[in-house]
């Protein structure tokens, strides 16, 4: 049984699941899909994705403010923290930087606003989930600032290089595989799956972004995780079921979750 680290179930496409969120739940666990990780990105909308995915123990939650959401209520680690202590929250997150459409003055605000939630981090003894995109040294600079190797997390959907990969390793992060490892496009990143320890690999879809061949371009739901597993068990020499007990065990350690 595979499990989807990253995922956000609230803002999956259900037009191919009758409307219906229910049904939706039974094709996951149909593909071979056990248990997804529902994260956060913004404040206003964690009510509600806390309500839906409420009667489905098999999905926990993480809560955060992704770093290019702008407009709504900043988390306070006081925030996050009350939050946090809702026993279906395993994690922190998604946080980090991102640079990809940054503006001028932009970058300090980014900077603040991950700080905060390393902080909560620490606080709550809770891993955290790291979104970066073109800021590979300033994210590395802060998660070691922040002390955040107290309470480790992954490095999610990861694009980046080995040697990125490889200061989240020493920092004691996790390094996630989304999608993009199928695309043709995509061997220098198929290059860095094949050196993550195995003890540190996890898998996940991003739904509803970032769906993998063969639905690329097409929305994206955690019953396509069977294709990143395939890829990744593909690299590493491995049967899927083989790959699949690796990423049980490695997303039970990193997330405390107990069966």
């Amino acid at each position: 049984m595979l499990i989807d680290s990253h995922c956000h179930l609230d803002r999956v496409d259900l037009t191919t699941h009758d409307n219906d969120f229910g049904c939706l739940m039974r094709a996951c666990a149909a593909s071979g899909v056990s248990r997804m990780l529902c994260v956060g990105i913004d404040l206003e909308a964690y009510p509600a994705m806390r309500r839906l995915i409420d009667p489905y123990p098999e999905v926990d939650v993480a809560v955060g403010v992704h770093p290019n959401e702008a407009g709504g209520e900043e988390p306070s680690v006081e925030r996050l923290l009350e939050l946090a202590a809702d026993p279906r929250v395993v994690a922190i997150g998604e946080t980090g930087l991102d640079y990809y459409r940054l503006e001028d003055g932009e970058a300090s605000g980014q900077h603040a606003r991950f700080r905060t939630h390393i902080a909560a981090a620490r606080a709550c003894g809770k891993p955290l989930i790291i979104h970066t995109r073109q800021a590979r040294a300033d994210t590395i600079r802060l998660l070691r600032e922040e002390g955040a190797e107290a309470v480790g997390g992954v490095l999610h959907c990861f694009t980046e290089d080995w040697e990125m990969a490889r200061a989240g390793l020493d920092l004691g992060f996790y390094v996630s595989f989304s999608g993009i490892i199928t695309f043709k496009s995509a061997e220098s990143l198929r290059e860095v799956a094949r050196q993550v320890p195995l003890d540190r690999l996890l898998i996940e879809t991003d739904s509803p972004y970032l769906a993998p061949v063969p639905y690329r371009g097409k929305p994206n739901e955690p019953t396509y995780l069977q294709h990143v597993a395939a890829c990744i068990a593909d690299l590493r020499g491995l049967d899927v079921e083989r790959l699949a007990e690796v990423i049980v065990d490695n997303y039970s350690r990193l997330f405390v979750v107990d069966d």
